[in-house]
């Protein structure tokens, strides 16, 4: 029996994306990964709001079942660095974080750092309650939406924040307008949350990798899917009009591969080839920036660990299907993002109105151009 979901994706379709992806093909294909959405919509303006509220939070818990936190091995890379993300310097100096990643708007990173730190708090007491204080830094990272957002109103709160990671679970995620995605703008459609996984077989044991997207980048001219220069036949509704790239993307990639952090840098990096596949060229004013972690090796806290750490990798000479299963995974995601996505704004309140990616024109230009059918 297919998982339960709400929203439409690009398999749905009959895209033909390459590779087998995992039961739900989702980031929660990964092992022990947990993903909760926090949506916030009001339509129209509340009190002294200018602008409708339309935005969000979206948590990532990797290692979720666990009794005790557990340092989570990672990779960073910064394609191009117009954004944030919150414990990337640790990241990339001690290569592993600690407690889940949070995904939100650009003026809510602040408010989403303070809540993960509460929820650390209240979920682990036996490590965070003693006379001890250790130190958190959760991550958190943004994209902005206050094309259809009134982002300075800063509408999400701690409660908004620990919604989304006490809800955190297995299984389908739905996609397009829901929590840290819901206001975001992908290639001039109506983007949002988006998310996918591959199966890859290293040394004869299959493996997961998984992807969780927050696309809000790229103009319309740029848009190929599947290879083909989608966004070049569908000219109309374009709410910037053409005058150049307003958004971001968040990646963040998991796998239960056991990797050392440098992997983990390289892992990330593919990411960007992910992107790059549906057509960005990493536009001046886009925050595109990717994390990559891996379940595998799960290790004590260092206050706790021996003074020597085994670790098991896989040899970098096995890596290349893995990379593949990456860009994959990104690439899909982002269209999962888009067609899963529905119209938002077009009130008075608003700008404009974003519209979704045209499901039938979208299967006819792809399929002209590959020979499909359907």
């Amino acid at each position: 029996m297919p998982p339960e979901r709400t929203t439409t994706r690009a398999r749905d379709l009959g895209l033909p994306f390459n590779g087998t992806p995992g039961s739900f093909n989702a980031i929660t294909d990964v092992p022990d990964t947990a993903v909760g959405l926090k949506t916030i919509i009001e339509n129209e303006p509340r009190a002294a709001r200018n602008m409708p509220v339309r935005t969000g939070v979206t948590a990532i818990v990797p290692g979720a079942g666990a009794d005790e936190p557990s340092l989570i091995w990672a990779g960073i890379h910064r394609f191009n660095g117009n954004g944030e993300m919150t414990g990337s310097h640790w990241i990339a100096d001690g290569g592993y974080f600690v407690g889940p990643v949070v995904l939100t708007n650009t003026h809510a990173v602040g408010i989403a750092h303070h809540a993960a730190v509460k929820w650390m708090l209240r979920r682990y007491p036996g490590t965070y309650g003693g006379t001890d204080p250790l130190w958190l830094m959760p991550v958190v990272a943004e994209t902005y939406d206050g094309f259809l957002n009134d982002i300075n109103g800063q509408p999400v709160i701690e409660d908004d924040v620990l919604e989304a990671l006490d809800g955190a679970k297995g299984g389908a995620v739905v996609e397009g307008n829901t929590g840290g995605g819901t206001g975001m703008i992908c290639y001039e459609f109506k983007g949002g949350t988006g998310t996918a996984s591959r199966l890859v077989e290293v040394g004869g044991k299959t493996f997961t990798v998984g992807a969780l997207v927050q696309a809000n980048f790229g103009i319309r001219d740029w848009l190929t899917v599947l290879g083909t220069p989608v966004g070049r036949h569908l000219t109309h509704n374009r709410p910037f009009g053409g005058t150049g790239e307003r958004g971001s993307i968040i990646g963040v990639i998991g796998t239960d591969l056991p990797l050392a952090p440098h992997q983990l840098s390289r892992i990330a990096r593919r990411g960007a080839l992910g992107i790059g596949r549906t057509g960005t060229v990493g536009g001046n004013g886009s925050g595109d920036i990717f994390l990559a972690f891996s379940v595998g090796n799960r290790t004590a806290l260092p206050h706790r660990a021996d003074s020597f750490i085994g670790m098991e990798i896989v040899n970098d000479e096995r890596l290349d299907p893995v990379y593949e299963a990456v860009v994959q995974s990104v690439e899909e995601a982002v269209i999962n993002a888009m067609v899963a996505a529905t119209p938002m704004g077009g009130t008075q309140w608003d700008r404009a109105l974003v519209s979704a990616i045209d499901h039938r024109a979208l299967i006819e230009i792809v399929g002209r151009s590959r020979g499909l059918q359907g």
